[in-house]
């Protein structure tokens, strides 16, 4: 027993010299290769112990989750509604218009926005049938729309020639027909809805530029609209 203890003693020392001289023989490849060996046992490390969810390129493919282990995707938040409400009122104002346009009154789209377009259509709706109700978005005015009976025109009126420029002068504007409407309804005058800029309508826009302290020029213009629709809330244009 003795003799085989000191036999293993021996080839271990012998091992160990050979190992020794390997390395003083070729410092710089063992150096790289002990450099080598720890970088895998880093990456096996991380790979294995250091990742807290898998790995984005494994190397072996892993089965799939099933459905009832996937973790559930989080819901969207809820989408606030319209209160009823508006919803209510969207609702009227696009019957409205829809009533408008069979009755011929109104050309634009039935979005249920109360427009420029939609005030002045219920506007003429009021003036031609010479009903007293109020040209706002009501029950009342959607029964009226929808109880009217257009009467058959008895003589047709040919159209002007587009090309003719004193008929396009003369021609009603609904701008004006919008701007008379506004100042008769807030007591600038007895003002027709011809929608000619005519002396009376221009005496109402002189006293409203007084009245407002702006110059005093009894013309339609840009600012005199904004002016006037800030003070009605009304849409003029």
């Amino acid at each position: 027993m003795p003799r085989r203890s000191s036999r293993r003693q021996d080839t271990a020392f012998d091992g160990a010299g050979r190992l020794a001289a390997a390395i003083a023989g070729h410092p710089r490849e063992f150096v790289g290769l002990l450099m080598a060996t720890l970088a895998v046992l880093a990456i096996v490390t991380n790979a294995l112990f250091m990742q807290k969810g898998p790995h984005p390129a494994p190397i072996f493919a892993t089965r799939p989750l099933l459905a009832r282990d996937a973790a559930p995707a989080p819901r969207p938040p809820a989408v606030q509604a319209m209160p009823a409400a508006d919803q209510a009122r969207v609702q009227l104002i696009g019957n409205i218009q829809r009533e408008l346009s069979r009755k011929g009154f109104y050309d634009g789209p039935a979005d249920g926005i109360w427009g420029a377009k939609t005030d002045s259509a219920v506007r003429d709706f009021v003036s031609a049938t010479g009903s007293k109700i109020n040209p706002e978005a009501n029950d009342g005015l959607l029964r009226a729309i929808v109880a009217y009976t257009p009467k058959p025109a008895t003589v047709p009126v040919p159209p002007s020639p587009p090309s003719d420029p004193i008929a396009k002068l003369i021609a009603p504007s609904k701008k004006i027909l919008a701007v008379q409407r506004a100042l008769a309804d807030f007591g600038y005058g007895q003002i027709k809805p011809t929608g000619v800029l005519d002396p009376e309508t221009r005496a109402a826009v002189e006293k409203f530029e007084r009245d407002r302290r702006m110059p005093v020029t009894g013309q339609i213009s840009d600012r005199f609209v904004r002016e006037l629709a800030g003070m009605t809330g009304r849409p003029l244009e």
